[in-house]
């Protein structure tokens, strides 16, 4: 099938991907003035009196906003908020399919931070969720950090978080295979936008002790100009053999693989570099950094992309349902560290030991167990935590 044809003449049917349908019946009177005037009017004062009642008295317990600015769309890059939609809508389809989460999707036009932070905090209201997706580093991060410190809902940037829980789980499997522990393998990581850099922070949390990070210009060492503020704070706690060089030098001697970057720019002979039993996620889409069938026929053990027609794939839509699940029903004031880690874990869960080989570490997407799994580990988690408002 040629997908790029295919799915246009489909979008061009469907005429959109998602739509509002009404739960409550309206035929007569009397449904009428239960359901709008005069009979709103009471639920309105109870919220009044107390605004957590929205969650009671609304479906506000069960809506997210999928927000866009337009600036980093797939692979597209900046094509504009307004062309991003299709990408919204499918987000929103894939949290109603896999998590049965309302997603309203939101395209807003503006590249301006305090714009952006503004007008999404001023909305916040109408949901119980914030899903930040395709907003361009490193404006990304400060969107999301501003966001968590005035909002009292979860604000979840799906780009950085859910990749990096996804990753996280496919690793915690990945080095059972090999034989590996997770504070004795070097990690590269090359892409250091905002994919690779929550990638880093994740797997430091999850227990990495030694990782290299990489981007264009090379290696990122400390006291480098052209860093970002981002990828300055990770130069300060990994690379700390103060490698400068590229990434085939980072490569060499190297545990695990991981790529967030570009097409094509990993070699045969960078994996033949790498220790035994390598592991390799050559993430880049739609083409990866190397071919699948080259990193293993260079020695790499396990391999996974994002890609669906490969084996291991690592895809964004085993977290961030089951994620949104379970925080909205616990009602959480936000998604933190403790509920992403349990989302890793719960995912890696799923593929026993007697299931797991090098082929097949992660589960896969329509496994229906996934988004329950996750739902219950970020609930319970939320819980421990005290961020649950139950």
């Amino acid at each position: 099938m040629n997908y790029a044809e295919e799915s246009l003449k489909k979008h061009y049917e469907w005429k959109g991907k998602i739509e509002v349908t009404q739960r409550v019946e309206v035929k007569s009177k009397e449904d009428l003035s239960l359901a709008y005037t005069p009979g709103v009017a009471t639920p309105c004062l109870e919220i009044q009196k107390d605004e957590s009642k929205s969650y009671d008295l609304t479906r506000r317990w069960n809506t997210v906003a999928v927000i866009t600015d337009g600036t980093a769309i797939l692979g597209l890059g900046d094509i504009g908020p307004v062309a991003g939609m299709p990408v919204m809508e499918g987000k929103a389809l894939l949290f109603k399919a896999f998590g049965d989460v309302d997603a309203i999707p939101l395209c807003i036009k503006s590249k301006d931070v305090d714009e952006l932070v503004r007008t999404i905090y001023l909305i916040s209201g109408s949901f119980g969720g914030i899903n930040l997706e395709d907003i361009s580093a490193p404006r990304c991060f400060e969107v999301e950090r501003r966001l968590q410190e005035i909002c009292d809902i979860p604000v979840f940037h799906d780009d950085q978080h859910g990749t990096a829980i996804v990753l996280g789980a496919a690793l915690i499997n990945a080095l059972k295979v090999v034989n590996k522990k997770m504070d004795g393998v070097r990690v590269v990581i090359n892409g250091a936008g905002s994919a690779g850099c929550a990638i880093a922070k994740f797997l430091l949390r999850l227990g990495v002790k030694d990782m290299i990070l990489c981007d264009r210009q090379g290696t990122l060492v400390e006291g480098k100009e052209w860093m970002t503020g981002a990828q300055a704070e990770l130069a300060a706690v990994t690379n700390r053999t103060l490698l400068d060089g590229t990434l085939a030098d980072a490569m060499k001697n190297a545990d695990v693989f991981i790529g967030v970057s570009a097409p094509n720019i990993v070699t045969k002979e960078m994996v033949k570099s790498m220790n035994e039993g390598a592991i390799v996620f050559p993430m880049a889409n739609p083409t990866p950094e190397i071919a699948p069938d080259l990193a293993l026929e260079a020695g790499a053990v396990v391999v996974g992309t994002g890609r669906s027609d490969f084996k291991n794939q690592i895809n964004n839509v085993l977290a961030f349902p089951g994620i949104f699940r379970g925080a909205l029903d616990a009602r959480a004031s936000q998604i933190n560290e403790e509920m992403k880690m349990a989302a890793a874990y719960g995912i890696a869960s799923l593929v026993s030991d007697e299931e797991l080989t090098a082929d097949y570490i992660i589960p896969k997407a329509f496994d229906e167990r996934v988004g329950k799994t996750v739902a219950k580990a970020v609930y319970d988690a939320a819980v421990k935590t005290g961020v649950s408002r139950i």
